[in-house]
């Protein structure tokens, strides 16, 4: 059989306000073509289908639409969603009972028994080849939340091992289940040992403050495959070829500008074979003027030189401005607006970087000593840290008028 591991969509995102429907249509119709052309029989979505857990009417209709055409156009097509920690296991599992006669199976949470035991039957999907006969089974496990995974008692890192524990008593469930010695897969949403992030990405960044880094240990060695999302860069875990993050299909920030975006495909039998990545096509690109920060007259010239937009209609790439300055400057964005009117770009986002920013000598103010300094203490200081000067006269006499103002006002 032909699997298709993708996860990350975030459906209904706003890049930096912009609205990416038409971005995500287009994977959508790409990722259909691709499920006739490969002939691919089963799809695996590990987690954050959508951005936030309570996304738009219009994200959840874009979501099940595609749904609705991939079945109508393979009735034999199979598709395993897991929810993300991104995804609301509720809104997400709300039309389960419709999908009850489909070959559509989607896991929200974890579900337990009145003893408060898993029922990890919940979890455990068995696969059917074009024949009907059981292929193979999947561990479906969505994001485990506190509660989700076992309490293991006197150890280092409840997290970690109580999730460890989770996918061995999951597997050892499914081995009791396995009488004809089928293959089985697993799929996760989590964060593992030594997964290559970038550290300016929001959404890469440890979901629980850096302590719920999973080692590729806590996935039995049987398992055929493990298909994991959350993190957006595509890569192996662990050097093993059969424990990947497919990795986002969309550059959900700009620090992601140089991943891959892809969608894998691999072979099942008996064991895994011919492992492949598609890179999905990307509709509207990401650039960054100039890639590291420059004077700001440096950057209008660049700027400058942007060519015109045409009128093909033709998406306008998604353009971030990096700009180092050794003060405030009131005027930046207007300034900026102003050189790309016109231009074949469209501003998302400006990075100010300041000559003083990579400061290390900060003082640090302990909440007693916070308590007695005065406003224009504070101003002065916070002012002086970011951008290593005094404050100038001008802005200091427009502060003091601010707190004249203020002071009057609650009198």
């Amino acid at each position: 059989m032909k699997f298709l591991h993708t996860a990350d969509w975030h459906i209904g995102q706003l890049f930096h306000e912009y609205d990416r429907t038409a971005e995500h249509q287009h994977f959508l119709d790409w990722l259909l073509q691709v499920l006739k052309d490969e002939k691919i029989d089963a799809v695996l979505i590990s987690g954050d289908v959508f951005d936030i857990s309570n996304p738009s009417a219009a994200s959840v209709r874009m979501f099940y639409t595609f749904l609705n055409r991939a079945v109508k156009s393979d009735p034999d097509l199979q598709i395993i969603i897991t929810a993300g920690n991104h995804d609301s296991a509720t809104r997400l599992e709300a039309p389960k009972p419709l999908l009850e006669s489909s070959n559509i199976h989607i896991i929200g949470w974890v579900e337990k028994d009145a003893e408060g035991k898993t029922d990890y039957e919940k979890l455990l999907v068995p696969v059917y080849d074009r024949s009907g006969a059981v292929h193979s089974l999947c561990l479906a496990v969505p994001f485990l939340r506190m509660g989700d995974y076992p309490v293991v008692p006197n150890c280092e890192n409840p997290y970690t091992e109580g999730v460890a524990a989770f996918y061995r008593e999951s597997y050892e469930y499914a081995c009791r289940k396995n009488h004809e010695g089928l293959p089985v897969i697993a799929m996760g949403h989590l964060h593992t040992v030594n997964a290559e992030t970038t550290e300016l990405n929001d959404a890469e960044r440890p979901i629980m403050g850096g302590v719920e880094c999973i080692s590729a240990s806590a996935f039995h060695p049987d398992l055929r495959y493990v298909a994991l999302g959350h993190i957006h860069k595509a890569q192996k875990i662990g050097g093993k070829e059969h424990i990947r993050y497919s990795g986002s299909p969309l550059p959900m920030s700009f620090s992601e500008i140089s991943y891959r975006h892809q969608v894998i495909v691999f072979e099942l039998d008996r064991e895994v074979s011919s492992i492949k990545t598609l890179d999905v096509p990307i509709a509207v690109p990401l650039m960054k003027i100039p890639p590291q920060p420059g004077l700001l007259p440096d950057v209008l010239a660049l700027l400058e030189e942007i060519p015109a937009a045409d009128r093909s209609g033709a998406s306008l790439p998604y353009l971030e401005v990096k700009v180092l300055l050794d003060g405030p400057e009131p005027a930046l964005r207007h300034k900026i607006e102003t050189a790309l009117q016109g231009k074949k770009a469209k501003l998302a986002k400006i990075t100010s970087v300041y000559t003083a920013s990579d400061r290390k000598d900060a003082e640090t103010i302990s909440p007693e000593k916070l308590d007695e300094l005065q406003p224009v203490d504070v101003f002065g200081r916070v002012y002086r840290s970011r951008y290593n000067t005094g404050v100038p006269d001008d802005l200091m006499r427009l502060f003091h008028q601010v707190i004249q103002e203020v002071n009057q006002s609650t009198e």
